[in-house]
Parts: structure tokens; C-alpha cells; sequence
């Protein structure tokens, strides 16, 4: 696969990124089949496949249970050779979703995150909102202690991953890379789609296969051939549909 640039950042990102939520968590989903967690060696498994099928970008979230630790014990070693990005202000535990958008609980976010991670330099991080979009870029404090953590170093690029057209219309001016659900199915966010490659913002997909429902053949196509469009992250925990993805990519 030829990476691709996330915008007008120096990152580069392969055009198919694994979706870390599977490996660490299995309740309060929204998939259409259950599934079992993965145990730790098939977690090392798994990433030495992802590895080998060129895939360079990973992402994760503090909402995805036992995601990040899992993350930076299968790839301790081999940081920097990837793309890691994770999320602020949403964590899961007890089987429900709290979230915290104040310039306290994203630093210490942050600093959980290296640790769990195994880096000392977070290449994205985004706002992982609870889909009150505008609330949270204009009455919080996450925009701005993101953008302050970048001009530390700690972080490369900041940005949203959210829920809505007009929360992503609304964070063009202060990102460098939006996470948007866009699908063949699912279309409403491509006019922001277009802004953003005309503004230099990367985007990055989720759900492009619609959580399963679509076929890979057309639907990694569909997202890839968007203008405008980085990687599309996709979570499978079998290595054959992922591979089948990768080979969709490439024919690109």
C-alpha cells in the first residue's frame, strides 16, 4: 500500500489502519455479532499479521476497555515503524461510558495513554466526544489543552472524532486530522469530506464498512477513492478479512 499524507501534518498513514476496539473490549458494543476477547498471545498474533500485511497506523481509545495496554505490549519494540492515535475524554468501565472534557482529565489522559502505550510521543489524539459536538469545542477546555499538549511535543496532531456534520464543519479551524463515519450508506459527512482536503485537514474513516454490513470489494473502494480521504480504519479480529481489505487498498 502507498501511504498517504493526514493532511498538511508530516504523518504518514497507510490507506488501511487497524481499529483497536476489539481486542480490548466486548460489552456496550454495537456490532452486529458478539465476540470473544482475544487472549495476549493472540492479540501478538494478530499485530505481527498486521505488521506483515504493511499496515502502519493504529488506533485506540481509553474507551476500548483493555485496548491501549494490549496496543503497546504487542508493538513494544517496534514503535517507530507505526502511527498510533488515541482519544480524550471518554473512558468506559463498569460496563458504562463517563466522560471528562477538562484540561485535568485530558492531561491525565494523555499521560495514561504513554504509559499504556509504551511511547513518550502520541502521533494523534482526538477529542473522543459524547456527540454534543459544538458543546465541547466551545465550553470546555479540550480544544485548547490539546492544542497546548501539541506545542509541548507530546502530541503531533490533534483533532475530533464526532458525531456530528456540525461539530466537524466546526473543528476545521482548529484540527489537523477529523475521524469521521462515512459509507456508501452513509454519506452526510462528505461536504465536510471536501472542506476539509481543500483546508488540509486529514481525514480518517470509521465504519466504512458499516460495522460488517457492507462488502469489502466496493466499500473500501468507495472511501478510498474520496478525495481527500487518509485511511480507513477497519477492526476485524480475523486476519483473513483484513488481509482481503488490504488487497482491496492496494489495487488502488
Amino acid at each position: 500500500m502507498v501511504k498517504r499524507r493526514l493532511g498538511r501534518s508530516a504523518i504518514e498513514v497507510t490507506p488501511i489502519g487497524f481499529g483497536a476496539f476489539k481486542i480490548g473490549r466486548n460489552t456496550g458494543v454495537k456490532y452486529p455479532q458478539a465476540y470473544d476477547l482475544p487472549d495476549v498471545d493472540a492479540v501478538a498474533r494478530l499485530f505481527d499479521g498486521l505488521l506483515d500485511l504493511g499496515i502502519n497506523y493504529i488506533d485506540t481509545a481509553p474507551a476500548y476497555g483493555l485496548s491501549e495496554e494490549r496496543v503497546g505490549a504487542a508493538l513494544a519494540g517496534r514503535r517507530d515503524d507505526l502511527v498510533l492515535s488515541t482519544k480524550v475524554g471518554e473512558t468506559f468501565a463498569d460496563g458504562r461510558s463517563t466522560y471528562d472534557f477538562s484540561a485535568r482529565g485530558i492531561r491525565e489522559s494523555v499521560q495514561r495513554s504513554l504509559r499504556l502505550l509504551r511511547t513518550e510521543t502520541i502521533d494523534v489524539v482526538f477529542i473522543h466526544s459524547d456527540g454534543d459536538d459544538i458543546r465541547i469545542q466551545t465550553r470546555t477546555d479540550a480544544v485548547p489543552t490539546l492544542t497546548a499538549l501539541r506545542d509541548e511535543g507530546v502530541i503531533r496532531a490533534i483533532g475530533l472524532s464526532g458525531k456530528t456534520v456540525e461539530g466537524a464543519r466546526a473543528a476545521l479551524s482548529w484540527s489537523d486530522v477529523l475521524m469521521v463515519e462515512y459509507n456508501d450508506r452513509d454519506r452526510t459527512h462528505a461536504g465536510v469530506i471536501a472542506e476539509a482536503a481543500e483546508r488540509g485537514v486529514g481525514i480518517v474513516v470509521k465504519k466504512g464498512l458499516a460495522s460488517g454490513r457492507l462488502a469489502a470489494e466496493q466499500a473500501v473502494r468507495f472511501v478510498l477513492d474520496t478525495a481527500g480521504v487518509s485511511s480507513l480504519v477497519v477492526g476485524s479480529l480475523s486476519l483473513d478479512h483484513i488481509s482481503d481489505n488490504v488487497a482491496v487498498a492496494a489495487r488502488g
